[in-house]
Parts: C-alpha cells; structure tokens; sequence
C-alpha cells in the first residue's frame, strides 16, 4: 500500500475529477477552453475545494503561476517585493498568474497595494483568490474579480469519493465506517480523507464508534443535544477544544438541525440566524455562541 499523502495522490488536476459544484465548473470550463480567465474570487468553507479549483485553473491553461498562501504571507511587502517581482519578471509564457490562497487573512495594506498590481499588469496577470470569510475582502479587489461561492459536494459524493480512495489503495472497509468517518468530518474534504487514511489498520478501515463521537467535538456537541445533556458540559466541551471559528459551528447547528430538534427545526434554525448575525459584532464570539446554544437547549425541553 502506496503510504504518501492521500488528500494530494487523489486530489483533482481537471474538472471531470473535481467533485460538486457542478454550476461552477461550468462556467470555469468555458474560461479554460478560451484560455481567457478573469481575475476568479473563489469563497466557501473550508476544506470544499477552493485550492483545488484554482490549481486546476493554472494546470489547464498556458501560463506561468505563483503559489502564496496568504495564512502566512500577508503583508504589505509580500506584496510589494515577491508579486509584484513575479508580475513584472519575463516569463515563459504569455499569461501569468497568481494564485492567492486564504487571502482573507491579507491586511487591508496589503489588499489595498494588490489591488494597485491588479491594475496594473492586468494586461498579462490574472490573480485568483481563494477566501473563507468574502466579507473581509475589500471592495475594490472584489469589484475586480468574478467572485464565485464554492459550496461543499453532497455528504454522499464525499463518501463515494472516500470509497474510490480505499478501493484504489487495496484497504478493506465496512460501510458503517464510511458513514462514521465521513459525518465526522464533512463537509471538509480534507479531513474526511486525512481521518480515513490514519484509521487503518493493517490494511482495512477500522473506526471505533466511541472514540470517534469522543475526539471529534462537532459530532459530541450534536451528540449532546440530541441525548440532553448539561449545560455544562456542552460548554466545557466547547471551552477544551479552543473553538475560535464559530462560523463552521453555526453552520454545522444549521445543517445538523433535523439531528437535534426533535422536529422544531424552524425554531432552532431562527435562533441559530440570531446567533450567527451577532457573532459578526460581538466582543465575546464564545459568549455570544453559548447563549445560541442556551436558545436551543429552551427549544428542546
């Protein structure tokens, strides 16, 4: 058994490989087929396929790329030394473009001089953006770009997916386990994967109920509010897992929701809108998401 990196050995180089959002990878196709791609804002959650996408892009197209992920370089002088001395180099292609992965975490600065460099060698660059949070990219980068949400393949894609990956790699499984690895981690791709391959064992899947509802809070917070439990412990469970995304968690209340309400899923679904439009505001994003789950608890009794 092959024991490199699953989630890169599989990981799609063209649109026919790429799973879900079909509509996107439409109008993505026409792009490539003109060979004349657009400055691209790619959004969504994490672990959908934004990454994914963009290098497709590049890897279909005549063009030289750069690679940035903004997570870690995303200051002004990124900018202004290592894009714009790729932007201005000679290349070996006509096109040339940069791929700006979670540029979200970009400083208003260093947005502010990217979008200059857009300007400027618009000609002959093109930039592609991926992002969690589309509300922390200014306005004038997103004016120029086509700005596209990536939305997360259906759960049953991923696990088809999952399913090719074990039966390519030789490992024997049981499609319960599918199942439980799957809903652990979905709708991140990567961590369905990444999960799968570090549970097996001697070549088969091999996932221990228990420990996976145990080391995966999202699954025991759904967990406890479908069995009742205390106050007190959905909140320390929340508090040892040093939460600091709250987004994913109200999407997942919101997803989940016909797991938990016992069929008073409009109600749950309004205090779940209440919370995640306070969340945007709020000081205390921990508090403000305790009180969401303290409106469903009420919900539920």
């Amino acid at each position: 058994m092959n024991h490199s990196l699953w989630v890169e050995k599989y990981r799609p180089v063209d649109l026919s490989t790429y799973i879900g959002n079909e509509h996107l990878k439409d109008k993505v196709g026409k792009y490539l087929e003109t060979g004349d791609v657009p400055h691209l804002l790619l959004y969504g959650r994490a672990g959908t396929g934004k990454t994914t996408l963009a290098k497709i892009v590049v890897n279909n197209i005549d063009c030289d790329y750069l690679y940035i992920n903004a997570s870690d370089e995303n200051s002004v002088d990124t900018v202004r030394f290592k894009i714009r001395s790729f932007a201005s180099s000679v290349g070996f292609k006509d096109m040339k473009v940069i791929i700006l992965d979670e540029s979200d975490y970009m400083t208003p600065n260093a947005q502010a001089s990217l979008r200059n460099l857009m300007e400027t060698f618009s000609k002959h660059c093109r930039f592609i953006l991926t992002c969690n949070y589309v509300e922390r990219i200014i306005d004038p980068i997103q004016s120029r770009c086509q700005s596209f949400k990536v939305v997360p393949p259906k759960r049953v894609d991923v696990a088809r997916q999952l399913v090719h990956i074990l039966e390519d790699e030789g490992v024997a499984y049981d499609l319960d386990d599918i199942r439980l690895v799957t809903d652990a981690a979905y709708p991140d791709i990567r961590r369905v994967i990444n999960s799968a391959q570090r549970q097996v064992v001697d070549g088969k899947l091999k996932i221990d109920t228990s420990s996976i509802i145990q080391n995966n809070y999202k699954l025991k917070l759904l967990d406890s509010l479908t069995n009742g439990s205390k106050f007190s412990e959905i909140r320390k469970l929340i508090a040892d897992n040093s939460v600091s995304d709250y987004s994913e968690l109200y999407r997942l209340l919101y997803d989940e929701v016909g797991v938990y309400s016992n069929g008073r899923d409009a109600e749950c679904i309004l205090a779940i809108a209440e919370g995640q439009y306070q969340d945007v505001n709020v000081v205390d994003k921990e508090i403000n998401f305790m009180s969401t789950i303290v409106k469903i608890m009420r919900i539920l009794k």
